[in-house]
């Protein structure tokens, strides 16, 4: 009732798009500032979000899309530009939000989509669902995505302890590092996306 090899792949692959490691300092200099319970609540509901979006799509996302008429590479690029926004949000410092809508909104957005629950993720997801052939596949596939949720919420959750070491001077460096990598990540995702529009023209 459980294949091994389709939980492997899908986990090898979602941990590789959705990059635990990597989306350490973004969560850091996103939720820098806020209690450590607060913290702890934003990485269980930014993580809550990306499951929920995850499912959704796992279960209904190639109808999605042709019901409303959006390829993937439209995804990705929509993606991109919401996460390159963001980017310069931090490369600049501009990080302040509404004090009533801060916490969830840094949740929500940009944490739980489009960073956790991205167009690759959720790309990827719909590919193993639609490949998935039996009740042992399915059930393989679907204990990868919960088992890659958990490992997304221990990081970001012990992340934690990182900043009480580097202190307001290292939270200040780690918001640039991120802000540049995450321009990174988006720039490159806004390249998949032209380069799979030009490819399919």
């Amino acid at each position: 009732m459980f294949d091994a090899a389709v939980f492997g792949s899908l986990f090898l692959t979602l941990f590789v798009i959705m990059d635990p490691p990597g989306i350490t300092p973004i969560f850091l200099a996103l939720t820098s500032g806020r209690p450590a319970k607060v913290q702890r609540r934003m990485a269980w509901q930014a993580v809550a979000v990306a499951f929920g979006v995850i499912t959704v799509f796992g279960l209904l996302g190639q109808q999605i899309l042709d019901y409303l008429h959006v390829s993937v590479p439209a995804l990705m690029i929509a993606g991109g530009l919401l996460l390159l926004l963001i980017a310069l949000d931090l490369l600049t410092g501009k990080t302040d939000e509404p004090q009533q809508t801060k916490d969830v909104n840094v949740a929500l957005v940009p944490l739980g989509m489009p960073l956790l629950a991205g167009p690759g993720a959720i790309v990827s997801v719909i590919l193993a669902v639609q490949h998935a052939d039996g009740a042992s596949q399915q059930i393989s596939v679907w204990a990868a995505i919960v088992a890659m949720h958990v490992v997304l919420w221990l990081t970001m959750r012990y992340s934690l302890l990182i900043i009480r070491l580097i202190k307001d001077g290292g939270v200040v460096l780690v918001t640039r590092l991120a802000g540049m990598m995450l321009s990174a990540i988006a720039v490159q995702q806004i390249i998949n996306g032209v380069t799979q529009v030009i490819q399919g023209a």
